[in-house]
């Protein structure tokens, strides 16, 4: 399985003093003396990925329920807008397969059956984004049937063409589709990768770290929320 304004400030997923500690993108601008208009430059080559944040992942009747992520929506919700603020590309990352299941893994045929619908089947209510997470115009929606982002699917070659080679991931779940994608991009040279510990989750907190501290030792940058959204300098 991979498969934010906002009013209240969540409570977050796992406690700060958790987190591998980052030397977060806004203080190696500064440290590099970044212009402004450098950094505008930038951002144009980044784009923000959202993963999997549908409801058959993150509702509570979902199939496919990842525990922490429902906790992370907000989060991912402020992400999004302070990326539309940057001008960064954002890329919604969903699962969405054929209603009889012949495009899911091997593993999984078994919960696609006649009658029954299977988890994220094109069309259904559980492959739709979940409430404050919208899709608008400039953004680009990529499907895919697999944990990676990258496997099977175009989204190099439409990153590619848009310039960018950078990436910020934000979604469920960290062992599986975030992992593998983060992972794809590190072998395809795009750099910085980000990911936003507060802004993924996990089934549990333990997993959710286990999983960073892997990605961090291959090089992805590990910001809070608030660190990747502090005002540029």
């Amino acid at each position: 399985m991979c498969s934010i304004s906002c009013a209240a400030v969540p409570t977050l997923y796992v406690s700060a003093t958790q987190l591998p500690k980052p030397l977060t993108l806004r203080s190696k601008f500064a440290l590099a003396g970044t212009h402004p208009l450098e950094m505008a430059e930038y951002w144009n080559r980044t784009a923000l990925l959202v993963i999997d944040m549908q409801k058959d992942f993150i509702e509570d009747w979902g199939p496919m329920l990842v525990k922490g992520g429902k906790e992370i929506v907000p989060n991912v919700i402020k992400a999004v807008e302070v990326a539309r603020k940057r001008g960064i590309l954002i890329v919604w990352v969903l699962r969405e397969h054929d209603p009889l299941g012949r495009d899911v893994e091997l593993f999984r045929r078994q919960l696609y059956t006649m009658g029954k619908v299977g988890p994220t089947s094109k069309g259904s209510e559980g492959a739709e984004l979940v409430d404050g997470l919208v899709i608008k115009e400039g953004d680009y929606k990529l499907v895919k049937t697999r944990f990676s982002a990258f496997f099977a699917t175009h989204l190099h070659s439409v990153l590619q063409g848009a310039g960018i080679n950078s990436l910020v991931v934000t979604g469920v779940q960290t062992p599986n589709c975030i992992r593998q994608t983060v992972y794809d991009a590190v072998a395809l040279d795009y750099q910085p990768v980000t990911v936003i510990v507060d802004a993924t989750a996990a089934a549990t907190p333990d997993i959710h770290l286990a999983n960073l501290f892997d990605m961090k030792n291959i090089g992805v940058t590990t910001p809070t929320l608030q660190e990747w959204s502090e005002p540029e300098t």
